[in-house]
């Protein structure tokens, strides 16, 4: 088996490189894994075109090489034809409107022509219509009471009508407020003592109570 290493010049810069690369390809590195070498394949269909590559950053500039002899000076060529005349430029802008000139002196008022004739009266023209009534206008200040007639006759007292029926009795009014509470009076004399009362009756006398047990008599003590 044979493998062939592809080594693209692009742009002045050595690199590994798609198979689409246009410029000048090396090959090299042909290593062989020993053996006879077996007849060259048949070439393969070319594969689909890989997208392209990032470009490559520009190399830096070169040094400038010497200037060359200045050639000959060439014939002199013929005349070329005249050039075909350019459209019309558009008109340029209007300029600013100038100042207002000073107004001139009034000049003197000519005569007073004659009055004309009167012209004949024209026709009647027709009535308009009725306009909208207008708003009521204030009313107006009430004018000064009259002067007081004369009493008239009185005139007969009449009947007394019949006694209309009690109204009902009105709610019970709240209680009003105690009054101050009045002075102390003076403390009037002593009275007479009074007779002595009757001697009331002599109580019922109590029962007699039980008599108690006689408790043993003790021992006779012996005098020495």
């Amino acid at each position: 088996m044979t493998r062939y290493n592809r080594i693209c010049i692009c742009d002045c810069q050595s690199g590994t490189c798609g198979w689409n690369c246009s410029e000048f390809v090396v090959y090299s590195d042909r290593m062989s894994s020993g053996g006879v070498t077996g007849p060259t394949g048949p070439t393969g269909s070319t594969g689909a075109t890989g997208p392209t590559g990032a470009t490559g950053a520009t190399g830096a500039t070169g040094v400038t090489g010497p200037t060359g002899p200045t050639g000959p000076t060439g014939a002199t060529g013929a005349t070329g034809l005249s050039g075909a005349t350019g459209a019309t430029g558009a008109t340029g802008p209007t300029g600013p409107t100038g100042a207002t000139g000073a107004t001139g002196a009034t000049g003197a008022t000519g005569p007073t022509g004659p009055t004309g004739p009167t012209g004949a009266t024209g026709a009647t023209g027709l009535s308009g219509a009725t306009g909208a009534t207008g708003a009521t206008g204030p009313t107006g200040p009430t004018g000064p009471t009259g002067a007081t007639g004369a009493t008239g006759l009185s005139g007969a007292t009449g009947a007394t009508g019949a006694t209309g029926p009690t109204g009902p009795t009105g709610a019970t009014g709240a209680t009003g407020l105690s009054g101050a509470t009045g002075a102390t009076g003076v403390i009037g004399p002593t009275g007479p003592t009074g007779p002595t009362g009757a001697t009331g009756a002599t109580g019922l006398s109590g029962a007699t109570g039980a008599t108690g047990v006689t408790g043993p008599t003790g021992p006779t003590e012996q005098v020495t």
